[in-house]
């Protein structure tokens, strides 16, 4: 497995691909991986003949209060984890491989980034888009995988390719979970014992949520309130949000008559993190 660390070498080395005939497919992370990339990796390996892992923490997508110099990073794991997963490549680029010191070209998304995450986060989405987007642009990739656990960035995403005709094939995967039901994710490393059982309520919370959804409830505004007063029973949950949005528009609803995309937020001390589910009536 080669690690790369610019888009000129990560372009001639697919391009030796593809004149050998071989498919690529994308996995787009920010590095520190565990088992949910594992699982988009393992996908990805199963679905072309050759697949390349982007390692890169993406500052233009961290917000100034947020945690880029602090967020996680360890390349020899990820590495150990992108061979044990059937990877063939990891991009592993600095911030000056990605963007020039007079970079000012960006890709945007509205409609679909203006709630949920969006809303708290100004600038993440764009930030987002534009790595992705030169992510494709770089790969040239059949496909490209995306977990379910950050469902609007896999909206978005979708709805960018589309909109912009871009040739790639975006393919969601399942949220992957601790035993306990906690969705995997790089800032669960930020938990202390006591916040990491406390998290266990947000997976919790929305089991509560659907079961109401399953026994036949409609109003949004009722599911949303289960799901709070779950989430508040916990001391150490302080919520940032709990929509019922349409799946494909993410715009909120009030009465549910067809698909839709729970979503949530929850700070545990002070540790963001999220989880959903989709609803299909």
């Amino acid at each position: 497995m080669k690690i790369v660390n610019t888009p000129e070498e990560v372009r001639k080395q697919v391009a030796l691909w593809k004149k050998e005939g071989f498919s690529v497919g994308l996995v787009p992370t920010m590095g520190f991986l565990h088992e949910g990339h594992g699982s988009l990796i393992k996908k990805a390996s199963e679905e072309n003949d050759k697949v390349v892992v982007s390692v890169f923490v993406n500052p233009i997508q961290f917000g100034p209060s947020e945690d880029l110099a602090s967020y996680p990073r360890d390349l020899k794991h990820d590495t150990e984890l992108v061979s044990e997963c059937g990877g063939d490549m990891i991009f592993s680029p600095s911030p000056s491989d990605m963007y020039c010191e007079d970079f000012c070209s960006f890709v945007d998304v509205e409609n679909l980034t203006s709630g949920l995450c969006g809303a708290k986060r100004p600038g993440h989405f764009r930030g987002v888009c534009t790595v992705v987007t030169k992510l494709f642009n770089i790969v040239q990739p059949e496909r490209a995988y995306f977990g379910q656990k950050d469902a609007q960035q896999l909206a978005v995403i979708k709805r960018m390719v589309r909109d912009l005709n871009v040739p790639v094939t975006i393919v969601p995967c399942p949220i992957v979970r601790e035993a306990d039901g906690l969705a995997k994710s790089s800032r669960n490393t930020y938990l202390s014992s006591e916040e990491r059982k406390a998290a266990v309520i947000l997976n919790k919370s929305l089991k509560k949520g659907l079961a109401a959804l399953t026994s036949g409830e409609r109003n949004a505004e009722v599911v949303k309130n289960i799901i709070k007063d779950t989430l508040n029973s916990e001391p150490l949950a302080k919520i940032d949000y709990v929509e019922i949005v349409d799946s494909s528009a993410l715009a909120p609803v009030t009465n549910i008559n067809s698909s839709i995309l729970t979503a949530i937020a929850v700070y545990i001390g002070k540790t963001r993190l999220i989880d959903n589910f989709t609803f299909n009536l």
